[in-house]
């Protein structure tokens, strides 16, 4: 699988297996655009349904679980959001698709825990959904550390990252994360508190470079509650690849790891077209 993205990442020699997808829109448009692109780019027959009675069918009539779901806020017999309430409940995965769309419905989705959302206020929307549909499809290649001495911060972020579909292992300080580093070689990125009694975020990173792992082995964001604004330098200077503030805007966290990911996979690969060319 090729698919250039319209963030500019390009997949390939992707294995998306034989994933069940379901869309729940009524749009004789939007479904035959969605299905279309689908089965080009990804090989993938999506099963349509078009009210809320249908989902429910859909659901009922296989023991297949659903990969993901790619849903309207409103269906046909769901005009108040049952359909999406009822996928929720389910625990499908569900990606919303909307032309219906301010501040109070963004607060409503997020809230619920979806794995994203898509207006569809553009020509460019179906493509938006599609790469949002590869990234799930494919996250569970990447392995993520999460490092931080609040077990409530550990599962806040750890609950983020799943609901995206990535391996997620986590760390309660510095001590235990390069343990964890040295054992599972395969962690792509890092997400490190700054302030932790043992080994702070600054010091765990310079050990992490000193180490030769380098950026192109693992990437490594800074997090902080700090209001220091130098903080996000002295990160990036102990050899830290971007650095967030808390409280995060969730999707500003979620594009932050996926460019931060998508930069380690383009590294690799121009790594593995040298080696083939050499």
């Amino acid at each position: 699988m090729n698919f250039l993205g319209i963030s500019g990442m390009l997949y390939t020699g992707e294995t998306l297996g034989h994933p069940r997808i379901i869309v729940a829109e009524d749009s004789n448009v939007f479904t035959s655009m969605i299905g279309a692109r689908m089965k080009e780019l990804f090989n993938i027959d999506v099963e349509i349904c078009r009210s809320f009675e249908e989902l429910q069918v859909a659901y009922d009539k296989s023991s297949e679980p659903i990969t993901l779901a790619i849903s309207n806020i409103n269906l046909p017999g769901a005009e108040k959001g049952e359909a999406l309430e009822y996928l929720i409940d389910l625990s499908v995965p569900t990606i919303v698709f909307t032309g219906t769309f301010h501040e109070g419905v963004r607060d409503q989705l997020l809230s619920k825990e979806i794995v994203d959302y898509i207006i569809k206020d553009n020509i460019y929307a179906v493509d938006l959904l599609a790469e949002s549909v590869c990234r799930f499809l494919t996250n569970h290649r990447h392995h993520v550390l999460i490092v931080d001495d609040s077990g409530t911060a550990r599962a806040l972020l750890s609950s983020r990252l799943k609901r995206y579909n990535f391996r997620v292992s986590t760390a309660e300080n510095g001590a235990k994360a390069l343990e964890i580093l040295k054992a599972n070689r395969d962690i792509g990125l890092m997400i490190t508190d700054y302030n932790m009694p043992d080994i702070d975020g600054f010091e765990l990173t310079r050990r992490i470079r000193a180490a030769h792992i380098g950026s192109h082995e693992l990437r490594i964001i800074g997090v902080s509650s700090s209001t220091d604004r130098l903080l996000s330098a002295r990160f990036l200077k102990a050899g830290g690849n971007d650095f967030m503030l808390r409280p995060f805007i969730d999707e500003e966290f979620y594009c932050r790891v996926n460019q931060n990911l998508d930069t380690l996979v383009q590294i690799k690969s121009a790594q593995r077209t040298r080696a083939a060319a050499a």
